[in-house]
């Protein structure tokens, strides 16, 4: 076989870490007995060089070795030598000794030899700050490790090479965990510390890291607990203190050292500081015909430049919608770059519109940006604005902030460090945003707006007609946006000279209310552009500004104009060249937000009642037919679909669940906020059923909170409107986040509901589902007599309207319930039943639900292996479904199974895992469980300390919930009493 390098035979190739073992490609080759691989191992790690015969003998037997040792050496030489084949110069007979040598031109190939280069060009990556780089060699040199180094083999040599690789491989897990902590990825880090400090207890520098990387993830208390229990085990042990840079790293933590802050992940260099620093770019492009606004430019720029060195600079550039406030700050901040080394941040805060950007979702997305993994993410405004400002510490940043609503939505996205600016741009004037630079931008002068008509057209079309052009720029207000849009449709028609577009413009008196400027206005200014459409592309314009989602798909846009795609696509391409919409991504569609009001406004006053009510109706009709499908593929079996009111409109197939899922995450935003929309009274009922076709939403974690506040909101509709059926439905849809959530009382409310009305209008979907939903409530409230009653309710109505699926779910769920009164034989049984039927249906996303209910009873029979394997298989499941909620549980459940298997190692990692993929969602008695069984394990480990700040966190939260568990917490933290 030809290797590339002219070679036609296939190399040898030979491991040391782990069992001794010799290939000829991918053909592996007799290395003999443990001495015969012994004296291969010692040959091997001399890199070439040769060994004497009486040095292979004290290798092999040290100081005692048996009376016919050399001739004992000789026989395996000769014996490998005849295992190596066509290759047997490789064993080089030398001096009495003997080497291994490459047959080759090229280097021996060695894994210690791979793993020695790999390690080497990791830390040439580390110093020059390439950090990525070297952590993804430092993973190489690591992955080539087998287990134990020279397994198995006897002799001093081999026990002594045997220390020094396991010692190797120790440092560099420690390095590459000090990489991950430079990375930002501290709380991912903590699982695999917690493991390796039990098996390691006396490493100081893992403690260290273990320590550090705690107080990264806002877990201070455990940081210092784990000094605490290092002191002791130290003290005990050895009767020593700790080293000098473990008591300083734990004096930092108690004065809350910014410098311990986590730095962002490595990208592009590093900080003054040596930390790893990654430069966001974001800055949106600048427009080519920047035009005037010299005295502004040169203002914000001197302003801007005043950050580098100083205190932060804010400016905040005021005006109406239109008079060019974006363009402006955009080209300003790429000529202000340079005194922003280390990046620039941008955001639309969407101030104008209806639901202005919340500061804590911008926050995370910043900090995602900055290199924060969303696992070291913390909830709540005032944590997320914390790690910003800490994050941003000792950086020169810019923060663009277009279209804020207010100053109070604008400070917790502030800098507030010197070196760092931010420039606002909003509607509102900024009086009470204290510190910052106010610009008032009003609109151009009558010379730049024509000059930026002129950039536009074109000189020779301007010079020629330059009074009629002066009319034009007039009566769109000298406003930069309304001239930029006249200025587009005129030089995309050639026919048309600019006494034609200025006649056009003479009836301005129509405008948009909140957009003034004198006596003219932006609306002048978008209905030349609307005038200008040819009918069909009126229409789409008009329709298309109906839709509440922040964007449009093409083949949505399709079902609200009643059109195929092909020419829905043609006509929306159109109205991109009009300037009047904007192509978001390929396939996606978006309004500015002026230019939506006045779609909106067009349609109000253009298009019959009727025929809006009727586009809404398509849109709805697609995006619930299209749900459907989604829906029918992740369940099989399940009678939803069947249930539903009748759909006109169809909507897309998808061909797999990987697609299908693409589709249904990528559209939440749109998809709820149409069900939001879509409440008056011929359409109530289908958008509560779109809401529960999407409940998957709820279940990612991303999207719980919308799809709950969507579900609020639909509800009252449905309470207004007296509609009991859309009520039944929508309770539904809430009884099931809550309960996911952890809001038991609040759930159990929701499903009362739902059954009392859908028995009422007899909805056989809510009279099935709700009894369900409240056996499970009444289960998890230790109310297991109601919870058996209320699942065979729901059983025999899930059989009676022959729905699989759920008959399936209800038999787990009273699983659930017979394991925790002590029936585990049934439990297994009735776990196995639902699962068969799982099988049989092909359902593999329920399927995964099964093998968790199955996992728990295993658990409590004692076969940890088999539940170990259940639970294995479904976080696979749940991983590629999205449902971050499960895979928590999962982690969870795996950790209990861990330390009932006596694992507490293993189980502190699970349990780690949990608390990060149920961080936001599952609400505080989830995450209380977690830290308690988490706590378990570290106790088991000998990390008490860290174990009773964990027992401390969970007992405040199960006391606040007023929870029975409390009792077990406290328990563990009370001290047996000795007699």
């Amino acid at each position: 076989m030809d290797d590339g390098t002219g070679q036609g035979q296939e190399r040898l190739r030979f491991t040391v870490l782990g069992p001794v073992r010799a290939w000829r490609g991918e053909t592996a080759l007799a290395a003999g007995s443990p001495q015969q691989r012994a004296l291969l191992a010692a040959l091997l790690l001399r890199g070439g060089r040769n060994a004497t015969a009486a040095e292979l003998v004290d290798a092999l037997w040290g100081d005692e070795p048996p009376h016919a040792a050399l001739a004992a050496v000789r026989t395996y030489a000769s014996r490998f030598r005849k295992a190596l084949g066509p290759d047997a110069d490789a064993l080089v007979s030398e001096s009495g000794g003997y080497a291994i040598r490459s047959t080759d031109s090229r280097p021996l190939d060695l894994d210690h030899d791979h793993a020695e280069q790999y390690a080497a060009e990791a830390e040439k990556a580390r110093t020059a700050g390439d950090l990525g780089r070297a952590r993804e060699l430092l993973d190489r040199a690591l992955d080539l490790w087998d287990g134990e180094p020279l397994a198995g083999l006897p002799g001093p040599y081999a026990e002594t090479q045997r220390t020094r690789l396991n010692e190797w491989r120790l440092s560099l897990m420690e390095t590459l965990l000090e990489l991950d902590l430079e990375l930002g990825s501290h709380a991912e880090a903590v699982s695999e510390l917690t493991a390796l400090t039990a098996a390691h207890p006396l490493r100081e520098r893992l403690r260290e890291l273990l320590m550090l990387a705690l107080y990264r993830s806002g877990r201070q208390a455990e940081a210092l607990a784990v000094y605490t229990d290092t002191r002791k085990l130290l003290d005990d042990e050895l009767g020593v203190d700790p080293c000098a840079s473990l008591s300083e790293l734990q004096q930092r933590i108690l004065r809350a050292d910014s410098d311990l802050d986590a730095p962002p992940v490595a990208g592009e260099g590093r900080d003054a500081s040596g930390r790893a620093t990654v430069r966001p770019q974001q800055l949106p492009a600048t427009v080519a015909d920047f035009t005037g606004r010299a005295a502004f430019v040169a203002e914000l720029g001197d302003q801007l430049a005043t950050a580098e060195g100083s205190v932060m600079a804010v400016s905040a550039l005021t005006g109406i919608g239109g008079v060019g406030k974006t363009t402006l700050a955009v080209h300003v901040a790429h000529a202000a770059r340079e005194h922003f080394p280390d990046g620039q941040l941008y955001v639309d805060l969407q101030g104008a519109g209806h639901t202005p950007s919340e500061p804590e979702a911008v926050l995370g997305a910043f900090l995602r940006s900055l290199g924060i993994p969303d696992s070291s993410i913390p909830d709540g405004l005032a944590e997320r604005s914390a790690l910003y400002r800490s994050t941003l510490a000792g950086r020169r940043i810019l923060a663009l902030l277009d279209n804020a609503r207010d100053a109070a939505q604008v400070r917790p996205l502030l800098p507030g460090t010197e070196g760092c600016a931010a420039l606002i741009t909003s509607r509102a004037r900024m009086i009470d945003l204290a510190g910052a630079h106010l610009i008032d931008l009003d609109v151009m002068s009558p010379e730049e707006a024509l000059a930026l008509f002129t950039r536009i057209v074109g000189e020779e079309r301007v010079n020629s007609e330059r009074q009629a052009a002066m009319a034009v720029v007039g009566a769109c207000g000298f406003l930069p946006l309304a001239i930029r849009i006249a200025a587009s449709r005129l030089a995309a028609r050639r026919t048309w000279t600019v006494s034609i577009l200025a006649r056009k413009l003479a009836d301005e008196r129509r405008r948009l209310d909140e957009l003034r400027a004198g006596d003219l206005a932006v609306k002048a200014t978008f209905e030349l552009g609307y005038g200008q459409l040819e009918p069909q592309q009126a229409r789409a314009f008009r329709l298309l500004g109906l839709a509440d989602g922040p964007d449009i798909s093409l083949a949505a846009a399709a079902a609200m104009l009643d059109l195929d795609t092909d020419d829905t696509e043609e006509l929306l391409e159109s109205l991109v060249d009009t300037s009047l919409f904007e192509s978001a991504a390929p396939g996606r569609y978006r309004y500015h937000d002026l230019v939506r009001l006045y779609a909106r406004d067009c349609a109000e006053h253009d298009e019959p009642a009727a025929e809006r009510e009727a586009a809404l109706s398509r849109l709805l009709d697609f995006y619930s037919a299209t749900a459907a499908d989604v829906y029918r593929l992740e369940r099989p079996g399940d009678r939803l679909v069947d249930h539903m009111e009748a759909t006109t409109f169809p909507g897309l197939t998808f061909a797999d669940r990987t697609t299908a899922l693409e589709w249904l995450f990528s559209e939440a935003a749109c998809l709820l906020a149409c069900a939001r929309q879509c409440c008056g009274p011929a359409s109530l009922r289908r958008a509560a059923d779109l809401l529960l076709l999407t409940k998957d939403l709820s279940e990612s974690g991303a999207d719980a909170l919308q799809y709950e506040q969507s579900c609020v909101s639909l509800l009252a509709a449905a309470e207004g409107a007296g509609d009991q059926h859309a009520q039944a439905r929508i309770h539904t849809a809430l009884a099931y986040v809550r309960t996911l959530s952890g809001r038991l009382t609040d759930a159990d409310e929701n499903a009362k509901s739902a059954m009392l009305l859908g028995l009422a209008v007899e909805d056989p979907f809510s009279s099935s589902y709700a009894p369900n939903d409240r056996g499970i409530i009444a289960n998890a409230q230790r109310r297991h007599d109601d919870a058996e009653a209320y699942l065979r309710q729901a059983l025999t109505a899930f059989q009676e309207d022959g729905n699989r699926q759920s008959e399936a779910s209800a038999l787990c769920n009273l699983s659930r319930v017979h394991l925790d009164t002590g029936r585990v034989d049934s439990a297994i049984q009735l776990a196995e039943q639902g699962i068969a039927i799982y099988r049989e249906l092909g359902a593999k996303r329920r399927l995964a639900n099964g093998m968790y209910a199955l996992a728990l009873a295993y658990t409590q029979a004692k076969r940890l292996n088999e539940a170990t394997g259940q639970l294995t298989a479904a976080l696979a499941i749940f991983q590629d479904s999205r449902q971050r909620f499960w895979e928590g549980m999962t982690y969870y459940r795996l950790a209990e199974v861990d330390l009932a298997a006596d694992k507490p190692t293993a189980a502190a990692n699970h349990a780690e895992q949990a608390l990060a993929a149920l961080r936001g969602i599952g609400g505080e008695s989830r995450r209380a469980s977690a830290l308690t069984t988490l706590g378990r394990a570290l106790s088991d480990i000998g990390h008490a300390g860290r174990a009773r700040v964990c027992w401390q966190e969970a007992l405040a939260i199960f006391e606040r919930l007023g929870s029975p568990e409390s009792a077990v917490v406290q328990a563990l933290l009370t001290p047996p009493v000795i007699a």
